[in-house]
């Protein structure tokens, strides 16, 4: 079983990785591997830095019963040190598994056009600031039955989305030790754009921080405070809808670090946990 809320299993034919855009920059997977590998598990002996191809994976059984498999929760499917014939066998894995949806996520967008994939594999990229919606381009042109946005850990506004194509839009916050906090306009922004385009939004997650005050700044002047807000600027940690620490954004909010399991998955009283269509005409 796996704790990630969009899936049900995790599958790792690959170990491993390296660091590629400001998403990675507090990798839980370099962490887990850490513990692992000092837990004497032998998959993980060769560390983070060092990408691994698991052949014996191929030989996995997880059973007749329909699952939601992440695939390489580990690593990066697409990394550069895995070669195409290496990938190849892992889509002719899941192809040879139809009662299972294998759901591969990456970063290096680049390389997903240059394979075909069987109708149970949902591909997406991750999308976690605005200079990295280009990916989406690359996820766009392939034949994936489903193709999905992962905007997690989301770390800026991403402005306005092009969603043609795109079959379901994942959002969730940063957790962990140096967890970067999330500025709900960033989601909401996500979320009003996937309602118009009629796309499946997930909210998976606030992550590390819970908004415990928020005003919207309606053009006052920079140094603008009323009672209340003087005492959370003094206790709490402040965004701006820019991400920054002054007040050049719309919405003014104070975070406090409350952790994973206490921020939850609340946006505005609602909770968004909606899957792709196509689950939906089964």
């Amino acid at each position: 079983m796996s704790k990630i809320e969009w899936t049900n299993e995790t599958w790792n034919p690959v170990t491993g990785c390296s660091k590629y855009s400001v998403g990675c920059q507090n990798c839980y997977a370099e962490k887990m591997t850490k513990r692992l590998a000092a837990m004497g598990q032998e998959k993980y002996k060769n560390g983070f830095n060092k990408v691994v191809f698991h052949p014996e994976e191929l030989n996995r059984d997880f059973g007749r019963k329909s699952k939601m498999i992440f695939v390489n929760s580990m690593s990066d499917t697409f990394h550069a040190d895995i070669s195409k014939f290496q990938i190849s066998k892992m889509l002719e894995y899941c192809s040879f598994n139809k009662q299972h949806i294998f759901q591969i996520l990456t970063k290096r967008a680049a390389r997903v056009e240059e394979f075909s994939y069987p109708p149970n594999v949902w591909l997406g990229v991750t999308v976690e600031k605005e200079n990295y919606k280009n990916r989406i381009e690359f996820l766009r042109h392939t034949d994936a039955e489903v193709k999905f946005l992962s905007c997690e850990p989301l770390l800026g506004d991403l402005g306005e989305l092009d969603l043609t194509g795109i079959d379901w839009v994942i959002v969730g916050g940063e957790s962990g030790p140096g967890a970067r906090p999330m500025h709900p306009d960033w989601v909401r922004n996500i979320q009003k754009q996937c309602q118009e385009q009629d796309v499946p939004f997930f909210f998976k997650q606030w992550g590390e921080w819970s908004v415990v005050y928020e005003r919207n700044k309606g053009g006052t002047t920079d140094n603008y405070f009323n009672d209340t807000e003087t005492e959370y600027y003094n206790k709490y940690r402040r965004l701006n809808f820019a991400g920054g620490c002054g007040f050049h954004g719309e919405n003014v909010c104070y975070f406090d670090k409350v952790g994973k399991s206490k921020s939850g998955a609340i946006l505005d009283g609602k909770e968004y946990k909606e899957f792709p269509k196509i689950l939906q005409k089964e």
